[in-house]
């Protein structure tokens, strides 16, 4: 009868024999170290956490959860006491769990049960009892807390809302209709309805619910089928910058793979490539591997890239565009472009030998990258200053009218041990914002007169980079020289020590005339005067 009560209405009910209860019936937690055998046989030791059913003597029952075993209806039960209740679903939640139980009971009561079911329950058992069972009902004994039983509270709905999340007008009449229908009280009002729900339906908490309700009974295939209409903006992109996507797809042209990493990191990550200052520490980290906001992208496209050497993948090439962090009040976010490749400079084929990747080829990309941008005499490298991650023998410092945007070069041996990684790790990170920066294509009239080389060789100090020696050129000789080829070095047999020999070819041409011999030898002289006064260089014989 019980059980088929609990079916019926939604009540869970529990009897127990009634000549085994001693004294009065309370409600009570359970005390340290307590135990009690349940039904199933096994024995549960409860702490202050449970909720019991017990008598003057002993408990009976765990409240919502499974009933004693000493007090167990059996076959020689003559006289039993029905027990129907409403308990607090935070009262319950967990316990059934705690027990290793899962019961029809406590399933119900962990998600809600309606607290005026529990009279009309009793009364349904006690009439199905009669009815089959025969016997006597005894009196009905009710022991409550009104203070703490839920009350139904009376929720507002808003007609502009509901037209909003519908996307239909649904008649006044119509709503008012389904909201009794569902046995809920109506009120209205100015702007909507006031409506309070049955107890049994404590679900409905919030306006959104009551909507759920009209949708449902309005019938959702009732409601027109509308595509969103939405304002689209279109993001204002400067001829004068790159934009991202395209960056992204030259980069993915050229062989690189995008990845995509979280911006937390491990400090000890950090420490080991040399970032110990100026880093953002989180308040609540997820984790210890993720306490610090990256100050670089490098740490961790080298983990993807060690993720993808230890499954047998030789060749990698793999790029990163994203924000790093430092220090500031806000934090400061940065731009940033990163590269990491190691392996094979060109993919197996049958065409030319293996080779493996260098520092030129990863200078080969960023050369790519500078060009264009349209303006590569902006653009130089530097061997000095570089960050103690780099090899201080095969790394370069970027920089762009003067200020250094970035590095590249291969990573330093010690951090490539520490890291299990091979020698061949080439990495490069840049300042994206200069490098997103392009000059405005301007239409040239295809010259009209011949252009005049002049190939020259000089001596000049080993530390002299090239890009130091054709800004010097293209500073003197600005608009006639069209283009300065590097075609040569040499240092040894002949040359100074600590010094190198360079040949370079000066392509020359006017706008306005054909260049004479005398006018292409001139401005050979003058590059000549200005690399031997910022270079310290002179021409070889």
């Amino acid at each position: 009868v019980a059980n088929y009560v609990m079916l019926e209405l939604g009540q869970p009910l529990h009897a127990f024999d009634n000549d085994t209860l001693e004294g009065d019936i309370v409600v009570r937690h359970a005390r340290a170290g307590e135990t009690l055998k349940l039904l199933d046989g096994n024995e549960a030791k409860l702490d202050d956490g449970f909720v019991l059913i017990a008598d003057e003597r002993k408990p009976l029952a765990v409240a919502g959860v499974m009933g004693g075993f000493d007090s167990r209806v059996t076959d020689a039960t003559h006289n039993i006491f029905l027990e129907s209740a409403h308990f607090a679903p935070a009262a319950i939640m967990g316990r059934a769990r705690k027990l290793g139980l899962h019961t029809d009971a406590s399933h119900r009561f962990e998600r809600g049960v309606d607290p005026e079911l529990p009279r009309r329950a009793l009364e349904r058992a006690t009439e199905l009892l009669l009815a089959i069972a025969g016997g006597k009902a005894g009196p009905v004994l009710v022991a409550e807390n009104l203070a703490d039983l839920p009350a139904p509270a009376a929720v507002t709905l808003r007609r502009a809302r509901l037209k909003r999340v519908l996307g239909v007008d649904v008649a006044d009449a119509e709503v008012a209709r389904i909201f009794t229908a569902l046995g809920m009280q109506v009120a209205t009002t100015a702007d909507g309805w006031q409506v309070t729900a049955p107890s049994s339906r404590f679900d409905i908490e919030r306006e959104e619910d009551l909507i759920e309700e009209v949708a449902r009974i309005f019938g959702y295939d009732n409601i027109p089928t509308a595509t969103p209409a939405g304002a689209l903006t279109l993001a204002i992109e400067p001829e004068a910058r790159i934009g991202e996507l395209a960056l992204r797809e030259q980069l993915a042209a050229r062989g690189y793979y995008e990845a995509v990493n979280l911006s937390f990191v491990a400090a000890d990550l950090l420490a080991d490539w040399g970032f110990t200052k100026r880093l953002v520490s989180l308040a609540n980290p997820l984790s210890a591997d993720l306490a610090v906001m990256r100050p670089s992208l490098l740490p961790g496209l080298i983990e993807a890239l060690r993720h993808n050497r230890a499954r047998q993948q030789e060749r990698v090439r793999l790029f990163e565009v994203a924000r790093v962090f430092g220090e500031g009040d806000p934090p400061l976010e940065t731009p940033s472009l990163a590269m990491v490749a190691c392996g094979n400079a060109r993919a197996e084929q049958w065409g030319e030998p293996a080779r493996t990747l260098d520092f030129h080829d990863l200078k080969g990309d960023l050369d790519a990258l500078i060009a264009w941008g349209g303006e590569p005499q902006r653009w130089s490298v530097h061997a000095d200053g570089l960050p103690g991650w780099l090899h201080p023998g095969r790394g370069a410092r970027v920089v762009r009218d003067g200020a250094t945007v970035g590095y590249l070069g291969a990573l330093h041996p010690q951090l490539a041990k520490m890291l299990d990684l091979a020698a061949d790790v080439h990495v490069l990170e840049l300042a994206l914002e200069p490098l997103l920066a392009r000059r405005l294509p301007q239409a040239q009239a295809v010259p009209r007169f011949p252009a005049v080389r002049r190939d020259i060789a000089v001596d000049l100090p080993e530390t002299v980079s090239w890009s130091q020696i054709e800004q010097t050129v293209r500073h003197t000789l600005g608009e006639r020289l069209k283009e300065l080829r590097l075609f040569d070095r040499y240092s040894g047999k002949g040359v100074e020590a600590g010094r190198k020999s360079l040949a370079m070819g000066l392509i020359l041409q006017d706008a306005s005339r054909t260049l004479t011999d005398d006018d292409a030898d001139r401005c050979v002289r003058e590059a000549l005067a200005a690399l031997e006064q910022s270079c310290k260089a002179k021409l070889r014989g």
